[in-house]
């Protein structure tokens, strides 16, 4: 028996595993976001942070998280913002996205423990957090939508 086809569906089998249903199988729900680009799509787990004291805490003091789970940050109006790593114990990729949800910019493999902040660029109103290095192993980068009920839906690139 050879690889072939057979291989083929167990390597999209383990892809559904561990990042969930293909977007377009799931609704649109404020503990998720999906994503979806020239790569294909994906959906992860979300906390939100919509709120100065969530925002400031992030993932702090967090010694792992699942390959499938992140923060979504929320902000109330388009603006600059920084992120650093301060007290943050994993690597993180860190996904700016202006107000439609489209991304803007990728921060690579954020190192634990660095305080030099990681901007996204101007007019950024959300920002996703997942596992380091999982944006380049999927092909996360900007162009890439975001779907999530946050995103006013007359504005959204992808709505619910």
């Amino acid at each position: 028996m050879g690889n072939g086809r057979k291989g083929t569906a167990l390597s999209a089998l383990v892809l559904i595993v561990c990042l969930g249903l293909p977007a377009w199988a799931s609704e649109c729900r404020q503990d998720q976001v999906n994503l979806r680009g020239s790569w294909g799509e994906a959906r992860f787990s979300v906390e939100v942070a919509d709120d100065d004291a969530e925002r400031a805490q992030g993932l702090m003091n967090r010694e792992s998280m699942p390959r499938s789970a992140g923060m979504l940050f929320v902000y109330p109006a388009p603006k600059r913002v920084g992120f650093w790593m301060k007290n943050t114990l994993i690597p993180l990729d860190i996904i700016f996205m202006d107000n439609t949800g489209m991304v803007q910019h990728v921060h690579h493999q954020a190192q634990p423990g660095d305080l030099r902040p990681k901007f996204g660029g101007d007019n950024i109103q959300y920002v996703l957090e997942i596992n380091g290095g999982l944006s380049r192993q999927m092909g996360i980068a900007r162009g890439t939508q975001l779907r999530h009920p946050a995103i006013a839906q007359d504005r959204a690139a992808w709505s619910c």
